[in-house]
Parts: structure tokens; sequence; C-alpha cells
């Protein structure tokens, strides 16, 4: 997990959208994340699938009855830059890089996931109640 680069870059492209912290919600974010790159000309995968994998966190380990969570994307430059955002509402919950799961498992490997497609990620509290989620991937090392 990495800490909060300060760098400001600017930003070519934005898209941010609630979702209800439900499966289905973490679905239309999947959905609308590859409808959305598309749109912007930007490869869609692995990025559909850290959307994906955030999105599930978030309903899943992020969820307070009656609160959305939120998805962000955002191109910026310099160098070419796809940011992904999960906002939700449970900020005392952070995750935990965990190096190995026992055999017999079912979940737990999101993150895992994560660090292997994304250059970089990492979580930022705030403002209470919330945390976020993000992953970046360097688009020029993609085209």
């Amino acid at each position: 997990m990495n800490q909060e680069i300060a760098a400001p870059r600017t930003p070519l492209h934005q898209f941010t959208v609630p979702l209800s912290a439900t499966r289905r919600g973490a679905r239309l974010a999947r959905l609308l994340a590859a409808e959305q790159l598309r749109s912007w000309q930007v490869p869609s995968d692995p990025a559909r699938l850290i959307v994906a994998e955030l999105a599930a966190n978030a309903v899943t380990h992020g969820r307070v009855p009656g609160r959305d969570f939120r998805l962000g994307l955002a191109v910026t430059a310099p160098p070419a830059t796809l940011r992904i955002e999960v906002t939700d509402t449970r900020g005392e919950r952070l995750p935990v890089r965990t190096a190995a799961r026992s055999a017999g498992a079912e979940s737990g490997y999101g993150l895992l996931l994560v660090a292997e497609l994304a250059d970089r990620w990492g979580v930022r509290s705030g403002p209470v109640p919330c945390k976020t989620v993000w992953a970046e991937l360097d688009l020029q090392a993609r085209r």
C-alpha cells in the first residue's frame, strides 16, 4: 500500500457518481467505469477489474445502511495516469494487506489483485466518517 503522493496533476477527464452500497451498485460501478473509459478511449483492462474489486469491498466491508459509496475516475497528465477512487462511509475500517490466505479461504484476495494490477494504490482517510481506496494505472505503459 502506498502513501498519497502530493504531486498535483492536471485532470484531463473526471467522472464521479454515487452508487447504492449493494451488490447491484457494485455491478453498476463496473459497468459505468467500462463505458466511461470507452468514451475517453482509455483501455478498460485492468481498470474494470480494479473497479470491480474496490466496489465489492466498499459494499462488503464499507457498507453503512442508508449510505452510498462513490466511484471516481480521473485521467491526469503528465504523465498520463488513470486514477480510480472508491469512497465509502466506514472510515474506521481500513483495508489490511495480508501476505497469504488460508488454502480454504473463499474471499480476501481482492486487494492482492489490486496490488498486482495497479501501478500504485493506497488509502486516504476522511472526511469523517469516510475513507477512499485509490489505485493508479500508468497509461503510457499500457497502450
